[in-house]
């Protein structure tokens, strides 16, 4: 039941999330059912289907799950963007939190490219 609690890419996302939901303490009011719901429902997908991912027998029941995790890192960077566009978050918090995204994305790649090879 633990085992995804020692995985590197789910410690990272947790980080993540973490991240997102301090910056989206403040935006303003007005987005709290809006740019805020959505950012924080897309960026705590990502860890919830890495740890899904883990309670799965099957590698493609696997990956299926570690797939909607990267497309949820999409999601977030894409929330991220409108964010900074809006000027709710600089241009400063923005790459930062971008290059946090790209790593993720690069060993999250790596870690289905990995499942998928494992269990053929």
């Amino acid at each position: 039941m633990d085992n995804f609690k020692n995985l590197r890419i789910w410690q990272d996302a947790c980080n993540l999330t973490v991240k997102v939901y301090k910056l989206i303490d403040d935006f303003p009011n007005v987005e709290r059912y809006g740019l805020c719901s959505q950012l924080g429902r897309s960026v705590n997908s990502v860890g919830a289907n890495i740890a899904e991912s883990c309670g799965r027998f099957h590698y493609k029941d696997r990956t299926n799950f570690l797939y909607h995790a990267r497309a949820s890192l999409y999601e977030t960077m894409h929330h991220l963007v409108i964010a900074n566009k809006l000027k709710y978050i600089s241009n400063k918090q923005l790459s930062e939190i971008s290059n946090d995204i790209q790593d993720l994305n690069i060993r999250l790649n790596n870690y289905i490219a990995s499942t998928k090879n494992n269990n053929h």
